[in-house]
């Protein structure tokens, strides 16, 4: 399998992992479980999170890239919603749900540290 080399960073490595994992995760409820509506709203979250992540790097200014990383951040909360839907409906094995939460439980852990320290920084630029 192909990890991405040019992305540096424990943040943008993760969430193109995680993209790689949501798009096998999709194959496998389409193919497998016949399941299109939900499996596509996760396949757009969980792949929009990295996609967000890489704009960020190629932001025009902090607040740009203060905008990617806090929109990375809502689609990392809402894949959570579309896992533990397709877990309630039977659709994923509960060992499924337990590897994908976890995996983009880092993810929410890192992007909202992310955040935090560029509103700090971003608070003490504009507060001079």
């Amino acid at each position: 399998m192909r990890v991405e080399s040019e992305n540096k960073g424990v943040v943008a490595e993760k969430s193109y992992g995680f993209a790689v994992n949501t798009v096998l995760l999709y194959k496998f409820l389409s193919e497998t479980k016949k399941e299109f509506i939900l499996s596509k709203q996760l396949l757009r979250s969980g792949t929009s999170i990295g996609a967000n992540i890489r704009e960020a790097k190629q932001a025009q200014s902090k607040p740009d890239f203060l905008n990617k990383m806090n929109i990375a951040l809502k689609e990392a909360n809402e894949t959570l919603y579309w896992i533990d839907l397709l877990f309630d409906t039977g659709y994923i094995s509960i060992d499924k749900k337990q590897r994908y939460h976890k995996e983009c439980n880092d993810l929410v852990s890192l992007l909202s540290a992310v955040v935090k320290t560029t509103k700090k920084n971003l608070g003490a630029k504009y507060a001079k």
